[in-house]
């Protein structure tokens, strides 16, 4: 197994700069989620792990030693692509051994790592098949078979499960993550999906424009972000984000006033998660709205509340639908469960504002954030 290091890495086309600056340290087994939007720079932080593309500054390292220079098959790294990338003249077995033609493997051990392999992923019965036979999560383990069967070091994963569908992808992303807790292999999965990178990762690496926007545990993401892009990109449904300005008499949010832990003066945005919203009566608030559309969800019901300060969505877990379109409620958030992001968008850390108890003052209606 290898310990990943980035230090400084950039990578350019021409005059076009499509990663940033980028250091950090992926430990020996770790099981790590790029995460982002199409276009971020995640797959080219892939590419240049893979040895496909090479660095346009700064160093890439392997359990400490500068592999910048090292060709991709020299650096013993497996990857599965988007795409699966198969044969289709070629069996299972044949392309599950491609990658030893190049080793000098011998035959007799070639033929034991692909059974191996195969075994891994639970396809030895379709070794004697040809791609075109085979459903696409069979393509997809052949696919996860040979990058193993060379026993790499770091498995680099592209996309592997955006071809599946959805029953699949569940039960594909069971059996992944745990292949990679039994094989204890460093492990790189990039992938826009958040529910993949929530589920699968020790640690998520969200990236924005060419830049990391954070890295932490999924529950990091999730309930301590660093700034607004990471805020509203980890969630389903996104986190409310609604402007206001904390003055000395409180955070002023719509036509409502709500106490704050600590002084701060200066325009923000509060943040709230929807399951962290009671709908409660509006005199036990202070934001208040209007009921604009309710969404019954199976074991969850989704509101939508029309506010002073823009549309703001709460989910209750339960079956039972509470309030109607139309129907007035106060918004109720516990102190600990709310974030402030100051004018840099950036994560005012230790500070909470309250929602319950009303208390209003003249209105000042900011816009929320889109």
């Amino acid at each position: 197994m290898a310990r990943i290091t980035l230090n400084n890495v950039t990578k350019s086309w021409g005059d076009t700069r499509v990663l940033q600056p980028m250091t950090l340290a992926i430990e020996d087994g770790e099981f790590v989620a790029v995460l982002g939007p199409s276009g971020c720079g995640k797959s080219t932080t892939l590419f240049l792990l893979a040895g496909l593309y090479a660095p346009t500054g700064g160093e890439i390292a392997f359990d400490g030693h500068n592999v910048n220079r090292i060709d991709a098959r020299d650096r013993n790294v497996g990857i599965v692509f988007q795409s699966y990338a198969l044969y289709p003249n070629l069996t299972v077995r044949q392309n599950i051994a491609f990658p030893l033609r190049f080793k000098n493997v011998p035959r007799e051990e070639a033929a034991r790592r692909v059974e191996e392999a195969a075994s891994l992923v639970q396809i030895s019965a379709l070794l004697d098949r040809r791609p075109s036979q085979l459903s696409g999560g069979q393509q997809q383990r052949v696919a996860l078979a040979r990058a193993l069967v060379k026993e790499p070091n770091i498995l680099l994963l592209d996309e592997p499960l955006s071809n599946l569908d959805a029953t699949l992808r569940i039960t594909m992303r069971a059996e992944l993550k745990s292949l990679q807790k039994r094989l204890k292999i460093t492990t790189l999965i990039v992938t826009h999906d958040q529910i993949e990178a929530i589920t699968m990762a020790d640690r998520i690496i969200c990236m924005n424009n060419g830049a990391i926007a954070q890295i932490g545990t999924p529950d990091d993401l999730y309930r301590r972000p660093d700034n607004l892009f990471v805020a509203g990109f980890i969630g389903t449904p996104p986190m409310n984000l609604l402007r206001g300005r904390a003055e000395r008499e409180g955070l002023r949010i719509g036509d409502a006033r709500l106490e704050l832990n600590t002084h701060y003066d200066g325009e923000i945005t509060l943040g709230l998660r929807p399951e962290d919203i009671a709908l409660v009566k509006p005199a036990e608030a202070r934001l208040e709205g209007e009921i604009a559309t309710v969404e019954p969800m199976g074991r969850e019901v989704f509101y939508t509340v029309d506010t002073p300060a823009g549309m703001v969505h709460a989910l209750e877990y339960g079956e039972t639908i509470r309030h109607a379109p139309g129907e007035r409620v106060g918004l109720a958030c516990a102190s600990g469960l709310t974030l402030i992001f100051g004018v840099t968008g950036n994560r005012i850390a230790g500070l909470h504002a309250d929602l319950s108890q009303r208390s209003t003052i003249p209105a000042r209606q900011p816009e929320p954030v889109n």
